[in-house]
């Protein structure tokens, strides 16, 4: 501020000094009375103090008393009850933030006690010695440095206590997401849990698993989410929708988004089938393609099935494409790459061949090199079964 601005700052004498004392002196006998006085003020100017009182007028009337005892005793021993007076106006601000009081409430009350402190102190100046009234000129900035210095002092206290309440919140919140995720969360706590993550304890769910990036849900869907060592993983509250929505959804995601791997549970219903239904997301982010794209569970059950035994899955797949499997790796992955598509087609060696890119005769004389190789008829429904589970399991081998 350029200097011309800045206004001088009375200089207080020892005169100003001695007519304060004399007059906080008294006050000190007249708390009880400025207590009422000021809490009465808070009722009728100040909304969140008319509630507090409300609730705990006793409460409020000591933590007004216990400010304003501080307050005398600081004009009476500046040096002596400055630490005690801070501690004081500190514990009130974290005190109020714990209440949820908004800061700018307990500010305005820090103000009208401030205010209230200095008519007290011109009433009894002009009362018993109006000779030194011109004296009191300066002592006002002293008096509401004193103010502005305690506000804040209550402002840094109120916003470490929010900061550390957020915190622990946020923290709660975690702990509870990760025990619904796990399954762990108790009978008895799923109120508490519902209330505090705004989910309604009996809708109807569906978990899903992100990992390369991050999903896009329909608009209108509730997700909580948190984070898992194997990507994002979201509670989201289908509220009407199918998870067939949910999984168009993230496909329109994932076509966007080269690497992106989505996987979603099928639909459950109740809080308490979260654990379960995030363990089969866990199960479709397996099956998903290394190279990106959306699994919703329900639609590839036959993966699923092999995704979850995967012991059990490598020996069928060794079992079953092991002839297929020893060949060069160009002959092999051509009659894989053959095998799948044909699947992928329905069966149809024409729908095969362009998807390819050769001739149908090409693809009938792969398919009959298959069924030589591996002893299995494409066209029994046994063999045809095994071979697919076979395929599946070889395609979730991962490097």
């Amino acid at each position: 501020m350029p200097a011309h601005l800045v206004r001088p700052r009375p200089v207080t004498t020892p005169a100003a000094v001695g007519v304060l004392r004399r007059a906080a002196l008294p006050l000190l006998g007249r708390l009880p009375l400025l207590a009422d006085r000021l809490t009465a003020e808070l009722a009728a100017e100040e909304p969140a103090y008319r509630a507090a009182i409300e609730t705990d007028p006793a409460g409020v009337r000591r933590e007004v008393r216990r400010s304003l005892r501080h307050s005398v005793g600081s004009l009476l021993d500046p040096a002596g009850s400055r630490a005690a007076a801070r501690a004081c106006s500190a514990r009130i601000g974290a005190d109020r933030a714990s209440d949820g009081m908004p800061l700018d409430a307990v500010l305005h009350a820090f103000r009208l006690g401030g205010a209230l402190v200095w008519q007290a102190l011109v009433d009894e100046v002009t009362a018993r010695h109006p000779e030194d009234a011109h004296l009191l000129v300066h002592l006002a900035a002293d008096v509401w440095s004193f103010v502005d210095e305690h506000c804040t002092c209550v402002a840094d206290a109120y916003r470490r206590a929010e900061h550390e309440l957020t915190r622990r919140r946020e923290d709660r919140r975690r702990l509870r997401v990760a025990a619904l995720l796990d399954g762990s969360t108790r009978i008895a706590e799923l109120p508490d849990v519902a209330a505090e993550l705004e989910l309604p304890e009996r809708g109807r769910y569906a978990v899903v698993l992100v990992a390369g990036g991050r999903g896009v849900l329909p608009g209108g869907l509730r997700a909580v989410w948190h984070p898992g060592p194997d990507g994002q993983c979201g509670i989201v509250l289908l509220a009407g929708r199918t998870s067939a929505a949910l999984a168009a959804a993230c496909r329109e995601s994932t076509a966007r988004t080269p690497g992106l791997r989505i996987g979603i549970s099928p639909a459950v219903e109740g809080l308490t089938a979260i654990g379960a239904a995030r363990r089969l997301a866990g199960t479709a982010l397996r099956i998903c393609p290394a190279a990106g794209g959306t699994v919703l569970l329900d639609e590839d059950l036959p993966a699923a099935l092999v995704a979850a035994t995967p012991v059990l899955g490598r020996l069928l797949a060794d079992r079953v494409l092991g002839p297929l499997l020893a060949l060069p790796p160009a002959d092999r992955d051509v009659l894989l790459d053959t095998l799948t598509v044909w699947l992928d087609c329905d069966g149809s060696a024409q729908r095969a061949a362009t998807r390819l890119y050769c001739h149908r005769n090409t693809v009938l004389n792969r398919l009959r090199r298959c069924e030589q190789l591996t002893g299995l008829s494409l066209t029994r429904p046994g063999d045809l079964v095994e071979l697919g589970l076979a395929l599946s399991a070889h395609r979730l081998r991962r490097p």
